[in-house]
């Protein structure tokens, strides 16, 4: 079991920036499965609460990989609330999960780390 947290790379965000993007998409994941498949957190917990985070380009490349997942794993896109560094509404990541390692990686095996 995994959660990916997939961040736009463009958009070059601070060190304190980018931290609190990835935790916003972490918790929504989170909060996400534990509503709809309440099992599937239960034995992330037990697993240890793999979190992976990967970069892409830009925004373009986040919905494309969006698109193709929102039918197969639950996932959520992340948006800023526009108070510091970028405009509100600035799409930031994608949360993918928590979900089964195998199915979350036919989606970001080829993605790089951050």
């Amino acid at each position: 079991m995994k959660q990916v947290i997939v961040v736009r790379n463009d958009l070059k965000l601070g060190k304190g920036k980018l931290a609190a993007h990835v935790s916003h998409a972490s918790l929504a994941g989170y909060r996400l499965v534990k509503e709809k498949e309440p099992e599937i957190i239960e034995e992330w917990e037990r697993e240890g609460e793999k979190k992976i985070v990967v970069k892409v380009d830009g925004e373009r490349e986040l919905f494309e990989l969006y698109e193709k997942i929102k039918k197969e794993i639950p996932c959520v896109i992340i948006k800023d609330a526009g108070l510091t560094q970028i405009a509100p509404g600035t799409v930031t990541c994608l949360v993918i999960g928590p979900w089964k390692d195998e199915e979350v990686d036919k989606f970001t095996k080829d993605l790089k780390l951050l």
